[in-house]
């Protein structure tokens, strides 16, 4: 399974493509919104799976899933953040998100969190 991981700081990037491909997901990188839009539009069909962060530069996350709300596509997101208000919380999940995990985070808790979102769409594909 493919996954597009969007944070703007390299040692995040870094860290979940060890650790998800430790577990044999394909990790696509994505240093800001406007990098992980165009690779978005240059995939035929929609990525999987994606795990953003909520604050970057220029557009942040929640900027992003109004794109692909927008655009109509179908994706599972996971919001990441180091600031989890109970109002980022709340306007990650109207937009879309499936779970939020707060940062930093452990390996064993990226994991679960990415495994058990994976899961939920397999039984319906």
């Amino acid at each position: 399974m493919k996954i597009l991981v969007v944070d703007d700081e390299g040692i995040v990037l870094d860290s979940c493509r060890r650790i998800l491909a430790s577990e044999g997901l394909e990790v696509i990188m994505a240093g800001s919104v406007d990098e992980a839009l165009k690779i978005l539009e240059q995939h035929p069909r929609p990525l999987p799976l994606l795990l953003m962060d909520v604050k970057m530069p220029v557009h942040d996350g929640m900027y992003l899933m109004q794109q692909i709300k927008e655009k109509g596509l179908e994706i599972k997101m996971i919001v990441m953040s180091g600031y989890p208000t109970d109002e980022t919380i709340a306007r990650a999940a109207k937009l879309g998100a499936a779970t939020f995990i707060a940062k930093p985070f452990t390996p064993e808790e990226l994991l679960e969190k990415v495994l058990s979102v994976a899961r939920k769409g397999d039984s319906h594909e």
